[in-house]
């Protein structure tokens, strides 16, 4: 759930010592496999250590313009758009706020989840803010001339608002391999005791409207989902689409990823039986809210926030930048365990 601020433990019946055993029946699927320790680097392999962001960085997005990773973060108390960059997904620098100031439909102070798409020669910014009126999380869209803004949204109302389903949050764009652009996006029903679906609706071709019609892809009904799926993210590998998503409570060392596949973009999805493929371990915590990102070499990694695990739900408690490798091949998606171990570093 991309919030500012932890809120209290949730208590669900799947536990985290379940889901850490050597085998786990999960709703849904057969015995999962406990994750096992990555293989030590090699003698002479470059390494790195996570967190690669020490900080308060929530709901993380990535993207690589030139040679230049841009990363953009749910709002501090300082900026609406938290934004740092690096040259090699490691050693980052803070930047200015992408996003200053808000459109007249939205209320400062909760402002999650932003992610960034390159449209023609402009960036557009999707985000979620506090619908004024109505009080519901929407979704809402921002132009800038570089992925550093400023951002800019003069539209007088959301892009997205589904007010009748709790509001929308966590939207994330894609780009077909025939051109064609979708935004999707979660609604946020677990605010007022309904479901939560991940949606997927065309974008115009400036990626500002949304276009045809609005396609539920899944939703929560696995016993460690609990009342949330969120945070989607679509991969298109080899003919298959990739759907990674998160779910269970943000705050607590119950949140993980799990993921669906399709042969077409509409669906039908059908969740990986190995879900969640990506839980607490260790000192890391409630890992979640992910991207993917290449680096030089085209290696991908998934980039995620996650808890101190002797700090989760403490009020001065983070959520920071974490990587694992992972891969897309033959309708599976496998990804490294949570580690603060050293692993070899990725490419500049």
């Amino acid at each position: 759930m991309p919030r500012p601020f932890p809120l209290s433990r949730l208590a669900l019946a799947v536990t985290l010592s379940a889901l850490l055993t050597d085998s786990v029946t999960l709703a849904g699927g057969g015995p999962v496999a406990a994750p096992r320790p990555a293989p030590a680097p090699a003698a002479g392999t470059a390494t790195f250590r996570n967190p690669v962001i020490n900080e308060n960085f929530p709901d993380p997005f990535i993207l690589r313009e030139g040679q230049t990773y841009h990363a953009y973060a749910t709002n501090t108390g300082s900026a609406n758009v938290p934004h740092a960059t690096s040259r090699n997904l490691l050693r980052w620098e803070s930047a200015k706020d992408a996003m200053p100031v808000l459109p007249a439909w939205a209320a400062g102070g909760r402002t999650w989840a932003p992610e960034v798409a390159r449209v023609g020669q402009k960036y557009v910014l999707y985000y979620t803010a506090q619908h004024a009126d109505s009080g519901r999380q929407c979704i809402g869209a921002a132009t800038a001339t570089s992925p550093a803004g400023p951002f800019r949204d003069s539209s007088s109302k959301p892009l997205v608002c589904q007010l009748a389903e709790g509001g929308s949050i966590d939207a994330s764009p894609f780009l077909d391999t025939d051109g064609k652009r979708y935004l999707l996006w979660k609604n946020d029903g677990n605010c007022c005791n309904q479901a939560t679906h991940l949606y997927l609706q065309p974008l115009s071709g400036d990626g500002l409207r949304l276009t045809g019609k609005a396609t539920a892809l899944i939703q929560n009904f696995e016993l460690w989902e609990g009342n949330v799926i969120e945070a989607p993210t679509l991969r298109r590998v080899g003919g298959v689409y990739y759907l990674l998503y998160s779910a269970g409570p943000f705050d607590s060392d119950l949140y993980a990823v799990g993921y669906a596949t399709a042969s077409r973009i509409t669906g039908p999805y059908r969740k990986a039986p190995e879900n969640p493929i990506l839980v607490s371990k260790g000192a890391v915590a409630g890992p979640g809210h992910q991207t993917v990102i290449a680096d030089g070499a085209g290696r991908t990694w998934l980039a995620y926030h996650a808890w101190d695990a002797a700090r989760i739900g403490d009020a001065v408690g983070y959520r920071s930048l974490h990587l694992s490798p992972i891969t897309f091949a033959g309708g599976k998606v496998k990804v490294g365990a949570p580690t603060l171990a050293p692993q070899r570093a990725p490419t500049p």
